[in-house]
This record gives C-alpha cells, structure tokens and sequence, in this order.
C-alpha cells in the first residue's frame, strides 16, 4: 500500500532536526572526552590540586587546627572530587567551544558573528567570578568563620564538607557574574529598556541578597560578600548599555 505523499517542508525539517541531533551527540561525546583527558591528565596529581584548592582554608584556620576526615573514603575521595572540579574548570574554554558550534549550527549566518562574542564575555566573566570567590572572598570568609568560634572551640573542618563550601561558593560566584552578559542582553534586544532598570534599582538591590542567600551558605556574610558584586556588576553593565546600546523606541 502506497504512504502518504510527504511534504517538501515536512521532509526538510525532519532532515534539519536529525542533523542536528547528531550534531548534538557528536559534540557532546567530544566535549565529554576533552573533560576526561584533562581529568586523567590530573588525576596522579590529585592529592597536589587538593593541597592548592584547601590553601586558603589552611592559612585561615588557627595554631594546632586541622582538616579532618569523618568518613572513611574521605581521604580518597574528596582529592579525586577536586581533581575532577578542577579539570571541569581548565576545559570549560573547550567545552564552551563545542557549545558555540553547536549553537552555530543553527544560527543564521548574520547573527554568528554576535553569538560568539557573546560566549567569550561569558566565559570570561565565569573565571573572573571564580578567581575573586577563590583569590578573596573565600580566605575572607574562612578567617571570619575561624575567628568567630567560641571561646574553648577548635575549628576542625571535615574536608568533604570544606570541598563542597569552596565549590558551592566558586560556582555561585562564576554564574553571579554572568549578570553583565543578562543584562545587556535584555537591553539590547528591546526587551526591558535601560531606563526601566536604572529605575528598578532598589529592587535590584534587594533581589541581589535575596539571590545571595540561596546560592551562598545560611549566613549573612556569604550572602553580602556575593551580593555586592552582583549589584556593582548591574551598574557597570548599566553604563555600558548606556555608552554603548542605542535606545529603542
């Protein structure tokens, strides 16, 4: 029995969503082997890349204290934890790569040369974001923490849960500072006009320790030390969109 005549459009696209869900998988499995290789690259230096990242909690804790391990496995695993954040961290310009051909993929051409400027600012602000949470905010924030305990109370911090804070707050920091990149995205498309913004400060302001306090720890210093830079992040991207963007009626 003779199928049903399918259309010229209807073929076309099915054409175009199976190639692109193969464009899909082969850049997956590509990004995922570039993320091995630096994890396997690192991998018998695992105990050295803990010793760096566990640096600012260590020069932060008082005389006679320690990191210490409550569960057996501990030992092991938290090292080959950080060693895999680590290399998820170097390749992320890889992975970040393979996601911008893969967005080529379905861009039209007179809008490529926009997409890409787009993910470097991108990734670029994520490391900066990263480098402040590591370089700053965190030995700050473990010397504020140590200092703070009780008299008759010595700091010792499990790893497992030291690794997960510092990674917490790294991340929260590396995303918080995408804020630029949302902002001038919205401005520049006409969706919310910079005028609208600059009057919706206070609220802004507000909605950035709001945001402080679900991506950072149960305190209110964690939450300013990310709060602050999110909103001074608002107003650079403000005067930018200001010198830069034409306004739209």
């Amino acid at each position: 029995m003779a199928g049903f005549p399918i259309d010229p459009e209807t073929r076309r696209i099915g054409t175009s969503l199976l190639a692109g869900a193969l464009e899909l998988r082969s850049r997956s499995v590509k990004a995922l082997a570039c993320l091995l290789l630096v994890f396997v690259a690192l991998f018998p230096f695992a105990s050295d890349v803990f010793h760096v990242i566990a640096r600012p909690i260590m020069d932060a804790l008082p005389q006679g204290s320690s990191l210490i391990s409550r569960q057996v496995a501990s030992p092991f695993l938290t090292p080959l934890k950080a060693t895999f954040w680590v290399a998820l961290f170097l390749s992320m310009p890889l992975l970040l790569y393979h996601v911008w051909k893969l967005v080529d993929h379905w861009l039209p051409v007179d809008k490529r040369r926009i997409a890409l400027p787009f993910i470097v600012a991108s990734a670029v602000l994520f490391y900066v974001g990263v480098a402040f949470a590591f370089l700053f905010v965190l030995p700050m924030a473990f010397g504020f923490f140590a200092n703070a305990a009780p008299a008759g109370v010595k700091v010792m911090t499990d790893i497992t849960a030291f690794l997960d804070f510092t990674i917490g707050m790294s991340l929260a920091f590396g995303f918080a500072f995408q804020v630029p990149i949302a902002i001038i995205v919205v401005v520049w498309t006409g969706l919310v006009s910079r005028q609208t913004l600059a009057q919706a400060r206070p609220y802004v302001f507000l909605g950035a320790f709001v945001v402080g306090m679900f991506l950072t720890p149960p305190d209110v210093f964690s939450q300013t030390l990310l709060a602050l830079p999110m909103y001074a992040l608002y107003e650079i991207a403000l005067l930018f969109c200001k010198r830069f963007l034409p306004e739209r009626k």
